[in-house]
């Protein structure tokens, strides 16, 4: 079900995902629309009529984006549900899904300039991640930078490294492995500086609870690990 969240934003969750080692992901996409209507789909979820459909009640599907190589899986689904869309990858997405065509690649550039900003956190180990803001409504969207897991969503061993990862920390932050992950630190520094630089109002994760109070405060702590 789309829920809005802002002004000319809404997310959508979709069903859970199993990653490498068992390990069950929860999924949302983010949906912008642009002043001229058109609809921006940031990290698609599993492709459903019913889905494709309650995106179009918003206007035209004309941007698809997989905003880290790790958030890829349902794209082919919806390049060919919506053929006249413009698709975007995240760096090395290209060269891991070999059987699409992008569209161009993401990067500190904005393809809105006017309305959304981007920043690329990267290079990363992992995946290196674009970050957007939509200026309209305040919001910050975030993949798997940030996270905030439920507590008991793992049991077991998983359990026990959700917990020493951080995946369940609250309030949400960048779990461990993903800040080992910066092979720059001077350069993530910077870009840290630049996500700061916003105002935010609210944040949206991939996996986590929508921030909609204090959430510049929360950003900031997320990446007080990152010294100056």
């Amino acid at each position: 079900m789309l829920e809005q969240i802002g002004p000319d934003i809404w997310v959508m969750d979709g069903p859970h995902v199993v990653a490498a080692a068992g390990f069950h992901y929860p999924t949302r996409m983010t949906i912008i629309r642009l002043g001229n209507g058109d609809i921006i789909v940031i990290s698609p979820i599993a492709f459903s009529v019913e889905t494709l459909n309650a995106v179009l009640a918003l206007g035209p599907v004309m941007h698809l984006v997989a905003p880290n190589a790790l958030h890829h899986l349902a794209l082919g689904d919806w390049m060919a549900a919506c053929p006249n869309a413009k698709t975007y990858a995240a760096p090395r997405l290209q060269t891991k899904r070999r059987d699409l065509i992008f569209t161009c690649e993401l990067g500190d550039v904005s393809p809105w300039p006017k309305e959304v900003d981007t920043v690329l956190m990267a290079p990363h180990l992992i995946a290196d991640e674009v970050v957007f803001f939509r200026r309209a409504s305040g919001t910050a969207v975030f993949t798997d930078l940030i996270q905030q897991l439920p507590r008991g969503w793992y049991r077991g061993f998983r359990g026990l490294i959700a917990r020493f990862d951080l995946m369940q920390s609250d309030p949400p932050t960048v779990p461990r492995k993903f800040r080992m992950g910066f092979l720059n630190r001077r350069a993530s520094k910077a870009q840290v500086t630049r996500l700061q630089a916003w105002d935010v109002q609210r944040m949206v994760m991939a996996h986590g609870p929508i921030v909609y109070v204090n959430a510049a405060e929360v950003l900031r702590q997320a990446f007080a690990w990152v010294r100056p």
